[in-house]
C-alpha cells in the first residue's frame, strides 16, 4: 500500500485509444471516468469463443461460434419486421440461416454467395429450421487459418452508444498497462494470506478474460478464487462506505432526551393494553440512546401488527417531555393519518402536541401549520414527504422517525435530518433518528445494508393476537369465495377484497378494482361496499377508509394502497386477486392489515391458472408461515436483495461482483477486516470506496 494517488489506474479515461471527447461523454453514463474504472467495469457473463462448433451439432438455445460459406442469400420482404436479408451458411456437416433485419449495401456485398463467415450468436428455432439474428460476424479467407479466442469472451453491462467492442479494447488495453505495473492493492497482506487470495492484478486479469480451460461450473457460480477476492474487497467497501457514515455521525451532538419514569408510567397506562416484553426490551434501547449526548441512528424492525408505532410514541415522549420537537415521517397519507389519530388519542392531554401535514394542505391552511411548527406551538409533527418541502422549518427538531425506512431512501432521510441542525454555543446539535420498518429484512442482509444504523427487533405479536388461516384457489372458485365473503359479513365481519397490480399500470389497475367493486355490488346486493385506489383524491380515500374502520362498509375493494396504514380490527377476512403477481414481502404485508382483532381471520390468495414453478412456491411459503422473518429470508432468496431492500434503497443494489444471499457466509469476516481497516489502515478507506461504489458514494456524504 505504499503506492500513490499518481499511479496509472488514477489517470483520466481519455489517456486510452479510441477516447476522445465524444465516447469520453458517453462512458461517464457507466461511470467510467479513469484507467480504474474501466478495469473495475466487470463482466456480467461470458461467451465461449475459443472453439468453432459444426452446424450440424447446434441446438436451439445455444449460443455459439461457426464458420462456413454463405450459399445463397436474398432480402425479404413482409411480416411485422418490413425486410430482412437472409443468408444461407453451410459447413459440410448442416446449414442454418442467418437473420438481418438492418443492413447496408456495403454489407449485402459482404455477405454475398460464396463468402466464407465466421459468426457467433445464439441459435434459434424458426418454423422448422434453426436461425440466428443478427450475428456477429467476419470475413474469413479460404485456406487462411484465423486462431480462436484463447480466453473466454467477457461481457459488460453497456448502455447507449458504448458497445461490447469498445469496452472490450478498453479492458484489452488497460489488461496490458497491468502486465507493466500492479493495481494498487488497498486489502491489508493478512487478510489477502489469511483467505489465500491471489493478488489484485491477477485477480482482475482473471475475471476480465478467464482462460479456456477454466472451469465453467465455478465461474457461473463466481467461485473461482480471483472471483471470490473481488467479492469480498466489495463487501469491504461498503462496508466501510456505512461504517464512515456511522462514525461521522457518532462524533457529532445531539440533545439529551432523558424521559422520566413517572411520565413514562403514566403514558403506558393511558394506552389501555400491555407493552409485550419485545416492546419493553426494545423501547429501554431507543430510550438509553436518547439520553445519550451522540445521535441515535437505529433501525426498529417488526413484523406486521408488532406495535412499533406504540414505541415511536414513547420516543416522541422523550422530545416532547425535554421541550423539543419530533417529526414522523409516514410514506403514504393514510399511514399518516393513522399514526395522527393514534398520537392524538393518546396525548389528548395535551391540545398542542400534534400537527398533521400532508400534500393536500394548501394555501391559508398550509401556511398556519407552517408557522405554528416554526414557532414552536406544537412537538410531534406527523406528515408525507411534505415534510421535506424547504418551506417546512422546525424550530428545534430533536428526533427523526422515518415509518417504512425502504420506501423513502438515504437521501431522503439525511435532507429530513438537516432541518433538524441547530447551533448550541460552540456546538452543532444533529437530530436523533428512529428508522422503522414493517419489512423484516434477514439479520445478514440488515447487517450489511444498515451497517450505519444500531439493529432493534420486535419478534413477538401481542398477546390474544390469532394467526391468519391462508389458503390458495385458483381464480374458477371465484363464486365460492365471493359466498365466503357475504357469510362472513352477514355475520357482522369486515372483509377486503384486494386487486393487484396490472401490467405495472396505475390506471389499469385502478379501473380493475372499479370493475372488481361493480362486479362484487350486482352479486353481494346486501352489502355495503367502498372502493378505494391511488387515483382517488386523498380526501376521498380517507373518507372511505373512515367508514370502513367505523363500520359503515362491510367490504373494502381496494388496490395495494391499503398495503400500509389500515388498522380495522374487525376486518376478518381478505381476499388477494391474481395473488401471484405479487412479491412475498408484498403479500405478507397486505394479510397483515387481517388478523388484528380476537377473532379468527383467513386470508384467500386467488390466482390465475396456470401457475407457473416459481407463482407455487411463492403462494404455498404464504399458507405454510406466518412468521415474517422466515417469508423475507425467503423473498430474499427467491427475489434478491434488489427487491426486498427496494432498489431507491442503498448503492447496495448497484453491486458488480458480489451477492447478499450467495455470499453471506463471508459477511461476519467483511464486519471485522472493515472495522480493522478503519482503525489501522484508515488511508485504505476512501479509495477502497471510490474503487467499488464510485460517484455513487451517497452514503460518505452528511
Amino acid at each position: 500500500m505504499e503506492n500513490t494517488p499518481e499511479s496509472f489506474e488514477y489517470q483520466s479515461v481519455t489517456v486510452l485509444k479510441g477516447v476522445g471527447p465524444a465516447v469520453a461523454e458517453k462512458l461517464k453514463r457507466l461511470e467510467i471516468y479513469t484507467i480504474q474504472d474501466v478495469i473495475f467495469h466487470l463482466p456480467l457473463r461470458y461467451e465461449d469463443r475459443t472453439t468453432i462448433v459444426p452446424i450440424g451439432a447446434l441446438q436451439p438455445g445455444q449460443t455459439a461460434l461457426i464458420e462456413g460459406v454463405i450459399e445463397h442469400s436474398a432480402v425479404k420482404f413482409g411480416g411485422r419486421s418490413g425486410r430482412s436479408l437472409l443468408c444461407h451458411l453451410a459447413d459440410g456437416s448442416g446449414g442454418i440461416t442467418l437473420r438481418f433485419f438492418h443492413f447496408n449495401q456495403s454489407q449485402q456485398q459482404t455477405l454475398s454467395k460464396g463468402k466464407r463467415l465466421r459468426c457467433f450468436g445464439e441459435v434459434r428455432f424458426a418454423g422448422n429450421r434453426l436461425e440466428i439474428s443478427h450475428p456477429e460476424y467476419q470475413s474469413v479467407k479460404e485456406g487462411v487459418t484465423t486462431d480462436t479466442s484463447e480466453t473466454l469472451t467477457p461481457v459488460y453491462p453497456k448502455t447507449e452508444g458504448v458497445h461490447q467492442t469498445l469496452l472490450r479494447n478498453l479492458s484489452t488495453q488497460v489488461l496490458t498497462q497491468m502486465n507493466h505495473q500492479n493495481m494498487l492493492d488497498w486489502l491489508p497482506e493478512k487478510v489477502c494470506d489469511d483467505y489465500r487470495f491471489p493478488s489484485l492484478s491477477q485477480s482482475l486479469a482473471q475475471v476480465h478474460r478467464p482462460e479456456k480451460d477454466s472451469n465453467i461450473s465455478e465461474l457461473l457460480a463466481s467461485k473461482t478464487p480471483a472471483q471470490q477476492r473481488l467479492i469480498f474487497e466489495e463487501l469491504v467497501a461498503h462496508q466501510l462506505s456505512l461504517l464512515k457514515v456511522r462514525q461521522q455521525v457518532k462524533k457529532q451532538s445531539s440533545p439529551v432526551l432523558k424521559l422520566d419514569n413517572k411520565i413514562l408510567l403514566a403514558f403506558k397506562q393511558i394506552l389501555g393494553f400491555e407493552l409485550t416484553l419485545a416492546q419493553k426490551r426494545v423501547s429501554a434501547e431507543i430510550l438509553n440512546d436518547l439520553g445519550q449526548s451522540q445521535p441515535m441512528l437505529r433501525l426498529l424492525q417488526g413484523d406486521v401488527g408488532s406495535g412499533k408505532t406504540v414505541v415511536a410514541a414513547m420516543a416522541a415522549l422523550a422530545a416532547a417531555h425535554n421541550g423539543f420537537q419530533v417529526a414522523i415521517m409516514a410514506p403514504t397519507e393514510i399511514l399518516a393519518v393513522q399514526h395522527f389519530s393514534c398520537f392524538s388519542q393518546w396525548f389528548s392531554n395535551n391540545k398542542n402536541s400534534c400537527l398533521l401535514l400532508t400534500g393536500k394542505d394548501k394555501g391559508k391552511k398550509r401556511q398556519q401549520k407552517l408557522q405554528t411548527i416554526v414557532q414552536g406551538e406544537v412537538n410531534m409533527i406527523i406528515g408525507t414527504h411534505a415534510l421535506f418541502q424547504d418551506d417546512v422549518v422546525f424550530k428545534n427538531l430533536a428526533l427523526l422517525v422515518v415509518d417504512e425506512q425502504h420506501r423513502f431512501g438515504v437521501h431522503q432521510r439525511l435532507a429530513l435530518r438537516e432541518k433538524g441542525i441547530s447551533i448550541e454555543g460552540d456546538k452543532t446539535l444533529m437530530p436523533h433518528q428512529l428508522i422503522m420498518t414493517a419489512t423484516p429484512i434477514p439479520r445478514s442482509l440488515a447487517m450489511t445494508a444498515y451497517a450505519d444504523l444500531d439493529y432493534s427487533v420486535i419478534d413477538e405479536l401481542p398477546k390474544g393476537r390469532k394467526p391468519v388461516t391462508t389458503v390458495v384457489l385458483s381464480d374458477n372458485r371465484r363464486a365460492e369465495v365471493i359466498e365466503r365473503v357475504a357469510i362472513a359479513c352477514e355475520k357482522g365481519e369486515q372483509a377486503y377484497w384486494v386487486c393487484t397490480l396490472v401490467e405495472e399500470s396505475e390506471v389499469l389497475q385502478c379501473q380493475a378494482a372499479e370493475t372488481t367493486a361493480q362486479i362484487l355490488s350486482e352479486e353481494l346486493q346486501n352489502l355495503r361496499i367502498g372502493l378505494v385506489h391511488g387515483r382517488m383524491k386523498p380526501d376521498e380515500k380517507q373518507t372511505v377508509v373512515s367508514a370502513f374502520k367505523n363500520k359503515q362498509l362491510d367490504l373494502l375493494v381496494a388496490t395495494t394502497v391499503i398495503e400500509v396504514g389500515v388498522d380495522v380490527p374487525n376486518a376478518s377476512l381478505m381476499v388477494i386477486d391474481n395473488a401471484e403477481r405479487l412479491g412475498l414481502a408484498q403479500l405478507h404485508q397486505l394479510r397483515g392489515r387481517i388478523g388484528r382483532g380476537s377473532k379468527k381471520s383467513a386470508c384467500v390468495l386467488m390466482y390465475q391458472s396456470p401457475l407457473s414453478a416459481q407463482g407455487k412456491e411463492r403462494l404455498g411459503i404464504l399458507r405454510q408461515s406466518n412468521n415474517g422473518f422466515e417469508i423475507a429470508q425467503k423473498d430474499l432468496e427467491m427475489r434478491g436483495p434488489g427487491e426486498v431492500l427496494g432498489t431507491r434503497q442503498t448503492g447496495l443494489m448497484q453491486m458488480r461482483m458480489a451477492d447478499l444471499v450467495r455470499d453471506e457466509d463471508y459477511l461476519p469476516a467483511v464486519k471485522t477486516v472493515a472495522e480493522t481497516i478503519i482503525n489501522d489502515y484508515p488511508g485504505s478507506i476512501a479509495p477502497l470506496v471510490r474503487r467499488w461504489l464510485g460517484k455513487a458514494d451517497r452514503f460518505g456524504h452528511v
